[in-house]
């Protein structure tokens, strides 16, 4: 076996236990219950079932109801959240796509809407759209912490980009010095940078 492709498989096996041992969450811009992803540790007693979802009559209901008030009115911007919100919550993101899109094209400086669009592309498997629209947030918020935090977990997780992530989540704690979150992004950066200086570095493109 190269030298090489052991060490890619020694940080292929360190960047799955990290993965496994830390808590994996893309968070909603939104003030409401972010929406998570997690890998939690062991506990001694099950944690209490969620709360139950919308009533699909109900939420159905209200999504026609708002596209009724859109069609008559286009630039509703809480019409536009709240109907982008709901295809977000019924796991349907093409549709939150378009709705949180057409909110911003009116209000493009709304880093919360711009944050849940962005997770909206990464459901869709466009991670570098995803980035994107993130970086969109914080440029109209250099504060917006769950934007910042989202790009980490996206470089780290979807693509592989460690070195990425340790940049993402060092400017995150620029603007997040003392919370729980922070706190655990900084036990870990280590850890990461350990991982990405054992990455073999990336073969030169082939010449004719």
């Amino acid at each position: 076996m190269k030298k090489e492709t052991a060490i890619l498989y020694i940080v292929i096996a360190l960047l799955v236990g990290f993965i496994a041992g830390a808590t994996v969450a893309i968070l909603k811009g939104t003030k409401d219950t972010p929406k998570t992803a997690m890998v939690q540790k062991p506990q001694m007693a099950p944690a209490p079932a969620p709360p139950p979802g919308p009533d699909p009559a109900e939420a159905a209901l209200k999504v026609k109801t708002l596209k009724e008030i859109i069609k008559k009115d286009p630039k509703n911007l809480p019409a536009l959240v709240e109907l982008g919100n709901l295809h977000f919550d019924a796991g349907q993101p093409k549709e939150a796509i378009e709705t949180y899109s057409q909110y911003l094209a009116i209000k493009p400086d709304n880093p919360d809407v711009r944050t849940d669009l962005g997770i909206m592309y990464r459901a869709l498997g466009d991670f570098d759209r995803a980035i994107e629209e993130f970086k969109k947030a914080t440029q109209s918020d250099p504060k917006h912490v769950n934007s910042r935090y989202n790009i980490g977990i996206v470089l780290l997780h979807d693509k592989q980009d460690v070195k990425g992530a340790v940049k993402a989540w060092e400017d995150y704690l620029k603007v997040d010095t003392s919370s729980e979150r922070a706190n655990r992004i900084r036990a870990q950066i280590d850890k990461m940078k350990q991982m990405a200086e054992k990455m073999p570095p990336p073969k030169p493109p082939a010449t004719k």
